[in-house]
């Protein structure tokens, strides 16, 4: 089972070997018996209500991206999004459940639960901003629904250099 996360993982960020800018999968054309030959098993499988599905290949908790590959009722692929990019972290709103947040961001990288304030803040790995530190989007839930996102940066250890990423 590692080996096949290691894999996936490694497929996942080798160049351009990624769902989401990979050639060799056309909307309309390709279906998921091609995706996933190349992309191995996702993640999660996620029904939609129009009856297609969407394959989530997360590459948390040490990646920095959660593509969503979706498909027709015929199986065949409709689009692929990154649920990390900004435009995906920018859907999530006040109110929404923990459900329609994974939906779009994938797997988390953790949960953390602070009993005073009452929140379970969820986060993932995200690119780096322009200072090159680290990044983490985390979701914060109090009562089973969003109240706020916020970001946070991951600087390096002195401890243990290379293991912050």
């Amino acid at each position: 089972m590692r080996l096949a996360a290691l894999a996936l993982c490694t497929a996942l960020f080798a160049g351009c070997a990624t769902p989401d800018r990979d050639a060799r999968l056309q909307p309309g054309v390709s279906g998921e018996t091609e995706v996933i030959a190349l992309y191995g098993q996702p993640v999660r499988t996620w029904p939609e209500a129009d009856g297609g599905r969407t394959l989530e290949y997360s590459s948390q908790p040490m990646g920095r991206h959660s593509y969503m590959v979706r498909l027709a009722t015929d199986g065949r692929l409709v689009r692929i999004k990154d649920g990390l990019s900004p435009a995906g972290r920018a859907r999530i709103e006040p109110g929404m459940t923990p459900e329609q947040v994974s939906r779009i961001l994938g797997r988390e990288r953790s949960r953390v639960f602070f009993r005073l304030s009452g929140e379970d803040v969820w986060d993932w790995t995200i690119e780096p901003d322009q200072t090159g530190y680290g990044m983490r989007f985390n979701v914060h839930f109090k009562d089973g629904v969003v109240v706020r996102t916020t970001q946070s940066m991951v600087f390096p250890s002195r401890l243990f250099p290379g293991l912050d990423d």
